[in-house]
């Protein structure tokens, strides 16, 4: 069955499911789901292989010279009186800086494509908004605000899942957040977006064709252990030591 889907994936068009793509509306059904795994999940699905894999982490930046921020959703509850909200927390990282955050997502669209990239599963996308205060006790610390765009597909069983199913395909992405950060302290605002494999608005911080590879000139600015990691085919100590730090679980660090 893999081998069928792959198959399928490998000789889609490059474009996937585009912003062309005709849509049904689904936003009153996706409130008889709850979807926190989407967002909170260290796992999902390849394809339609039923094993798990690990999930990169989420990948992002801040301000205009492309910092790089590491940004974790740590638990997502819904709101049991209003199923397009969620209650999140989790915590933020921008050099060895980690602060904790609390905030909601909303959900304000939900649609389903009307022909899918797999054949007998139906497809989709939630669109919102989201509000994250990080703790203003701890340095350094504004507030995250923006839109977001989050795809998913339904299984067999009727359950919503991860979207991976052209994982395989050039550009892939999901889990797409774009925003600002306001300082408490000094009311600045940066620009701040982050997604799993790609990042929205990245411009020339993103270098890579098939996939994310932040450009030489901002290794500094906190990519540097990033290019080590993913930016060699030949698997040496320095780039297993990198790969390491790339997988160390930050957010576990007492704060």
């Amino acid at each position: 069955m893999k081998n069928i889907i792959l198959a399928i994936l490998i000789f889609l068009p490059i474009i996937g499911l585009s912003q062309e793509s005709k849509t049904s509306d689904f936003f009153s059904q996706i409130q008889k789901y709850d979807i926190s795994d989407l967002w909170t999940s260290e796992k999902f699905q390849i394809e339609l292989d039923p094993e798990l894999v690990p999930k990169s982490r989420p990948i992002g930046y801040i301000g205009e010279k492309y910092q790089r921020i590491f940004v974790k959703l740590i638990s997502a509850i819904q709101n049991p009186n209003d199923k397009t909200e969620y209650f999140i927390y989790g915590k933020t990282k921008v050099k060895q800086n980690i602060c904790t955050f609390q905030g909601t997502i909303r959900i304000k669209i939900s649609r389903t494509y009307d022909i899918g990239d797999v054949p007998n599963l139906t497809q989709g996308y939630v669109k919102g908004e989201y509000i994250f205060y990080e703790d203003p006790d701890q340095k350094g610390t504004g507030t995250f605000k923006g839109e977001f765009k989050t795809a998913f597909f339904i299984n067999e069983n009727g359950e919503i899942k991860y979207d991976a199913l052209s994982f395989v395909a050039d550009g892939f992405k999901n889990n797409q957040f774009e925003g600002t950060w306001t300082s408490y302290k000094s009311q600045s605002v940066k620009t701040c977006n982050w997604g799993d494999y790609r990042i929205p608005n990245s411009n020339e911080l993103d270098g890579g064709a098939g996939e994310f590879s932040p450009m030489e000139e901002y290794a500094d600015n906190g990519w540097k252990n990033y290019r080590i990691a993913f930016g060699y085919s030949e698997e040496t100590p320095k780039v297993r030591e990198a790969l390491k730090r790339e997988t160390e679980k930050w957010w576990l660090e007492n704060k």
